[in-house]
């Protein structure tokens, strides 16, 4: 059935080109009012949010979700209950700019709950769920989840998994035999699953047929697959896997693969369906899992799949998936055989050519949406590199770009910027010799040039015109993560732990930027690559990104949300279709882009096209 999503003029706030905190209105117009989208995708029918952290002595900042289909003009109350008791209300006016609100007023020394409701066209609409501070909370930027005691965490993947509209979370164990659990948003555990004997070889290229989580694979997402309001999990299993339910996966044959959905709320498998067995003889495949709306409209499951040829080369086999809620379907298949594909460590699903339908990247070639090849890299001179973006990186140039680095290129080149819909050429760096570039990062850092920076070791460039930001190129900043956190519209960094901000008016190298946060002061411990948390993304509050990592025991999860209030209005990055995508892959982790321009001197974003599943 043919949906319709209604594009019209979307207000919103965003910070000055400065940065300086000085909130300017922008009003743009991305379509005329009565102009109607079909096929609008199915996404997340989320809650606000609701997020507070102690940020003084006396000081509490509220923080909540604007939605991607919330009505223009929408306003919000605050409102506290202390120990307990009725609410008040402690905005005295709507709140119609940033949605967060520092609430000085609390008694901190008891238990303070807040909600927000909306407020539309003058009439106050239903509240949304609490969040509560517990007494006496300490000062950080913190949200504490408790776990059960067990293995280490590489990774965390986040999905509504009961419906309630805010995100549960969903970790694996590095453990022998691996296993996997979820839990609530507030530490409830769910259930756990056991991937089995055929996971206890860990090897990070030839592992075990049901081994996750190694090297650059995983072979676990979470989403809501039948867009029945309620996520699944999916994963990648062999014979001897025990389900959340204690139902144990038989198959007569180890190296045989499987594709399994699993009930979020139990744990049980729902649909499961053969890996196609076209590499098999070269043993079990790895996969990282991901989802996008190829169709423009439904989620499909896309599994990238790799195994060592005998000789040292590798095959790699794509598949599309869609479940139904019964059954689940291959929609198609794509071998590389021996075509000039170049891949990477990391998969990007996103609509490059924005006619609303997804495509398969990878760091050097394109997948349409019905498995067919878009373009390859290749004859550009590009061969196999660690990190890749697209985003839309030039304001001021039609579609989105990417940016990618290499590894150990014989002619040299190591970086590179491009049309991400074409595969043309924009721009090359090559340099004397080989290098292994090995890190490539991507966003808006420095405000005195439109459009993104672009960095790897060889200096920051500004993206749109492949000039040098800073002339000194050893005053870069490490280029390993971005995140947005401080409130202006400018990127800041996500690094071994620390969130720092560059600037670009005093700028210093990498171990030497400005640092916000240290999240090891907070008992944080690093988890994949042992530089990384276990997932970065917008789970909590406004639009800015939260980072989530355990304690050295394992048995909590920190998740780090922002203690600074913001002018800035934009709906939450997690209705953002490019954005959302990208939540659910995880290979070599790499930041999330928005599909339209989030940087210094940004129009209004237009309202997504979108619709709420469920």
């Amino acid at each position: 059935m043919t949906r319709l999503a209604k594009v019209s003029l979307v207000t919103a706030m965003v910070m000055g080109l400065s940065g300086t905190g000085a909130a300017v209105q922008y009003t743009a117009n991305a379509a005329s009012a009565d102009t109607t989208v079909a096929a609008a995708r199915l996404m997340e029918d989320l809650g606000r949010g609701v997020v507070a952290v102690r940020t003084s002595n006396t000081q509490v900042l509220v923080s909540w979700r604007l939605l991607g289909l919330d009505p223009d003009g929408i306003g919000f109350n605050v409102y506290r209950s202390a120990a307990g008791g009725a609410e008040t209300k402690l905005n005295s006016g709507v709140l119609t700019g940033g949605t967060n609100f520092t609430d000085s007023t609390a008694n901190l020394a008891q238990a303070n709950t807040y909600r927000v409701r909306p407020v539309v066209g003058g009439v106050e609409q239903a509240p949304s769920g609490a969040f509560t501070l517990t007494a006496n909370h300490a000062t950080e930027p913190v949200v504490r989840v408790p776990l059960r005691a067990g293995g280490a965490v590489k990774f965390v993947w986040v999905g509504d998994l009961d419906g309630d509209g805010e995100y549960d979370y969903v970790l694996d164990r590095q453990t022998s035999p691996q296993t996997i659990e979820a839990y609530r948003s507030n530490g409830q555990f769910l259930w756990s699953v056991n991937m089995g004997p055929n996971s206890t070889n860990q090897d990070n290229i030839e592992g075990g047929s049901s081994t996750i989580d190694v090297g650059h694979n995983d072979g676990v997402t979470v989403y809501d697959l039948d867009s029945d309001g309620r996520a699944e999990v999916a994963v990648r299993i062999a014979n001897g896997v025990r389900f959340g339910n204690g139902a144990t996966f038989t198959n007569s044959d180890n190296n045989r693969q499987f594709i399994a959905i699993l009930d979020g709320m139990t744990g049980a498998a729902r649909a499961t369906a053969p890996v196609p067995t076209d590499y098999l003889s070269d043993g079990p495949m790895y996969a990282r899992f991901a989802v996008g709306h190829l169709d423009g409209v439904n989620p499909s499951l896309v599994a990238y799949m790799k195994n060592r040829i005998g000789n040292g080369g590798f095959n790699l086999m794509f598949t599309a998936w869609r479940f139904t809620g019964g059954a689940l379907t291959q929609q198609w298949k794509f071998l590389r055989g021996n075509q000039d594909l170049p891949d990477g460590h990391n998969t990007r699903v996103i609509d490059v050519d924005g006619d609303g339908r997804d495509e398969i990247a990878e760091i050097g070639f394109v997948l349409n949406g019905n498995g067919t090849l878009r373009y390859s890299l290749a004859p550009r001179g590009v061969i196999h590199g660690d990190r890749f973006h697209i985003a839309k990186m030039d304001p001021n140039r039609a579609g989105l770009q990417g940016y990618g680095v290499q590894q150990d290129n014989p002619n040299g080149l190591r970086d590179y910027y491009y049309d991400a819909a074409t595969g043309t050429m924009i721009w090359q760096h090559v340099e004397s010799g080989v290098a292994d570039v090995a890190r490539g990062m991507a966003g808006d850092i420095d405000p005195r040039f439109p459009g993104m920076e672009v960095w790897a070791f060889s200096g920051l460039y500004n993206g749109p015109t492949n000039r040098l930001t800073e002339p000194n190129t050893s005053l870069r900043p490490w280029p390993q993560l971005g995140l947005w956190w401080d409130g202006d519209v400018t990127m800041e960094l996500l690094n071994d732990g620390k969130i720092e901000k560059w600037n670009p008016n005093s700028p210093t190298a990498s171990g030497s930027v400005p640092r916000l946060v240290s999240t090891w002061n907070y008992g944080a411990v690093d988890a994949s690559q042992g530089v990384q948390p276990t997932f970065v993304g917008d789970v909590l509050g406004d639009w800015r990104e939260e980072a989530v990592y355990t304690n050295a025991a394992f048995n909590e999860l920190i998740i780090f949300t922002t203690n600074q209030q913001s002018s800035t209005r934009l709906y939450t990055l997690a209705h953002n279709p490019a954005y959302r995508d990208d939540m659910t892959v995880k290979g070599y982790m790499q930041s999330h882009h928005v599909d339209y321009f989030l940087g210094a001197g940004m129009a209004t974003p237009p309202r997504p096209n979108i619709s709420y599943a469920g």
